[in-house]
């Protein structure tokens, strides 16, 4: 096999073989939508399917490698596809929630290791990274990717990448990094699964396009189109966008993958006729593979005899699908990821507990945490308080409820001498009240009480839209009844999504975003609590008060009347503050850290040459414990041509300081912080007026500022 070229192999294939390598089918072992695929042994040796989804472990996949590579005439190897999220066997949190480390390193560290689970159970292709920029929280799939800032998302796609894929592809431990959705998936028309998207051309190319050049400039091996139409035209057959775009624009050479039925959906679209228009129109679009929708399979063959498509079309795309399996090393050895490998279980599960921990996020205290370990009793009780599974969240399709920690679990291991007493106290989205008052009584008669509430996992991801993203079923009554009791209350919130909740935090005497952490859920949310670790968890989506506010973003343009609480006539509710329960960024601490002495060098700076700004501010722990501090930096353009947004998030720094311990946190800015693109969308750098916030949120009434002046 590894004596014949591309080219030699495309002479060889029938017309019928080269379709078929273009046709990825779904093994049913995780169902993630309809499945039709007929006989799929049948079809392997036929030569019609070229890659599986949903399906892993080496037996499984060792049995369908050799029926491709063993009994097939010509021998091609098949790749194997699945959707590694966030951790194959080993669970990590959510990418929401590890959005909010803010460490690109740990991002990168916990796609490496997911990767190697996942190559040890004979996978080739993830589909991820998601880097839908998302400022909707009514948008199930919020859950999957980093967040509202396309900056934050761009840093995330190249960490994701390299962690995926690694140095070479062909490594038996790496696997290829599909970064979908593309695009603009998170602007669906309110907050639905699968809904259209209508944005200007300045959005998408300032918000929605930049994770996805970041990710190709890194060198993800594909790349699939999202569901959603874009300004009228489904992303499955945009060719201005995918081989405009991307291919000519930004030189992406690798895999197009259709998502899930995709193709086909061009009907229901209303933009093809029939399933020979909708393959014909998907495959000019650049579209190399269709992933289960059968069209290519189906209908290419028509579709060539009608003229709709060439054979060089389809020759192009066999190419891709030919050199990505060569890229694997899979024509050189089809089993190579099925050998076992060197990897640490122990170092993964260590690894999955220090980002679980570090993505719990304080969001309010009023002095009782952490808790003291000098603590009689305790009372946890909540619906997902013992509720091991919906701690793994969604799209952990290969992991194990029994592999998780509990917050039960973790609460009474981390505090062996306090008496823990536990009761769910109602479901998680039901109307059964029955279990409230013994769930009170045990409140009433303890020192404190964790109150572990939120949505179920299958609530958030695909097809989870929520129209309310409140408290689901009973929970609000069963936690007033709680802090009813006075004894003080600390709210752990576990959902994919942020919650309109803002009567909790006003209530409760402390309030937690856990998200969903995964297999160390528990033991994380634990050590937080009680101050074995301490929170560094920063919001990366700005957390709403109510659903009316939605969409919420911190980076809103500069606007003629902007909200003053006095002037009636400026831009704000009539019965809702406009400000949001938490800004982006935000996120408390156990220490206390203080900002001063912002400066920055040059001052002045002319547009038209290189530039190197050098911002300095000094970061001091004034408290009594160790503090590790996440400080961002903002720009706002003061005068332009074009509105800019009040504040642009441009970089960020990590502080750790000891008690008592001052630092001085260095950015360093070059043009393309002060660029913009201009009326034309061109990318331009006036001269003007900027103003620099250094902080530790999106919040300019907590940042220092100072103001730089650019020249012709």
């Amino acid at each position: 096999m590894a004596t014949r070229t591309i080219d030699q192999l495309l002479e060889e294939m029938t017309l019928d073989e080269k379709i078929g390598q273009l046709n990825l089918v779904t093994a049913g072992q995780a169902v993630t939508g309809p499945i039709g695929n007929g006989d799929i042994d049948e079809n392997i040796r036929g030569g019609r399917i070229g890659g599986v989804l949903n399906l892993w472990g080496r037996e499984n996949i060792g049995a369908a490698q050799r029926l491709a590579v063993e009994e097939t005439r010509l021998g091609i190897p098949l790749f194997f596809g699945f959707d590694v999220l966030h951790g194959h066997k080993t669970i990590f949190p959510i990418p929401l929630a590890e959005a909010g480390l803010f460490d690109p390193a740990l991002w990168e560290r916990s796609a490496r290791a997911a990767a190697m689970e996942a190559a040890a159970d004979g996978l080739d292709l993830t589909f991820a990274p998601m880097l839908d920029v998302a400022r909707d929280p009514r948008w199930g799939r919020i859950a999957e990717g980093p967040g509202e800032d396309p900056l934050v998302a761009a840093v995330f796609a190249k960490a994701k990448v390299r962690g995926f894929q690694g140095a070479r592809l062909s490594d038996r431990n790496a696997v290829a990094a599909t970064a979908k959705h593309f695009c603009a998936g998170g602007a669906t028309l309110a907050g639905r699964e699968y809904a259209p998207v209508d944005v200007s051309e300045r959005t998408l190319r300032e918000v929605y396009l930049p994770p996805f050049q970041a990710a190709v400039a890194s060198g993800c091996a594909a790349i699939m189109p999202a569901f959603n139409s874009v300004n009228g035209v489904p992303m499955t057959m945009h060719r201005e966008l995918l081989t405009g775009y991307l291919r000519e624009k930004l030189g992406f050479a690798g895999l197009f993958v259709s998502d899930y039925t995709a193709i086909s959906e061009l009907v229901q679209h209303g933009v093809a006729g029939d399933l020979v228009e909708a393959a014909a129109l998907a495959l000019a679009a650049g579209v190399d593979v269709d992933m289960v929708s059968g069209a290519y399979v189906n209908g290419l063959k028509e579709a060539l005899a009608r003229g709709l498509v060439a054979l060089e079309d389809i020759n192009r795309s066999v190419r891709r699908v030919l050199g990505f399996k060569q890229d694997l090393g899979l024509f050189d050895d089809p089993y190579r990821r099925l050998a076992p490998n060197d990897i640490s279980r122990r170092e993964i599960e260590e690894l999955a507990r220090d980002v679980a921990r570090r993505a719990v996020t304080l969001l309010t205290n009023n002095g009782v945490l952490p808790l003291s370990r000098g603590l009689r009793r305790l009372a946890v009780v909540g619906p997902l308080a013992n509720a091991r599974g919906e701690m793994l969240g969604p799209w952990s399709a290969a992991g194990a409820p029994e592999n998780c920690v509990a917050i039960l679990e973790g609460l009474k291991r981390a505090l062996p001498e306090t008496e823990i007493v536990f009761h769910p106290g109602c479901g998680v989205d039901d109307d059964d009240r029955s279990g409230f008052e013994e769930a009170i009584a045990l409140c009433a008669k303890s020192g404190a009480v964790a109150l572990c509430i939120g949505e179920a996992a299958n609530m958030s991801g695909e097809a989870s839209s929520r129209a309310n993203p409140a408290l689901p079923g009973v929970q609000r009554q069963f936690a007033e009844q709680v802090l009813a009791t006075g004894v003080p209350t600390v709210a752990v919130l576990s959902s994919g999504r942020p919650l309109m909740v803002s009567w909790l935090a006003e209530k409760a005497q402390a309030m937690v975003a856990t998200w969903f952490l995964g297999d160390q859920a528990g033991a994380a949310i634990a050590e937080v609590l009680t101050g074995g670790f301490n929170p560094t968890g920063r919001l990366p989506v700005t957390w709403p008060r109510e659903t009316g506010q939605i969409p919420i973003f911190h980076a809103v343009r500069s606007l003629g009347r902007p909200f003053k609480a006095a002037d009636p006539f400026t831009s704000k509710y009539i019965d809702l503050s406009p400000e949001p329960l938490f800004p982006f960024g935000h996120g408390l601490s156990y220490a206390k850290v203080e900002l001063a002495n912002l400066r920055v060098s040059p001052q002045e700076f002319s547009v038209t040459n290189e530039i190197e700004i050098m911002v300095e501010v000094d970061a001091k722990n004034t408290g009594s414990i160790p503090a590790h501090e996440t400080i961002f930096l903002f720009v706002h353009d003061v005068v332009a041509s074009v509105a800019r947004a009040g504040m642009e998030l441009k970089d960020w720094a990590k502080a750790e300081l000891a008690p008592g311990e001052t630092k001085t946190i260095g950015f360093r800015l070059g043009k393309e912080s002060f660029e913009f693109l201009d009326k034309a969308l061109e990318t331009c750098c006036e001269a003007g007026e900027f103003e620099i916030l250094v902080g530790f949120e999106a919040d300019r009434s907590t940042a220092l500022s100072v103001r730089v002046r650019s020249f012709d």
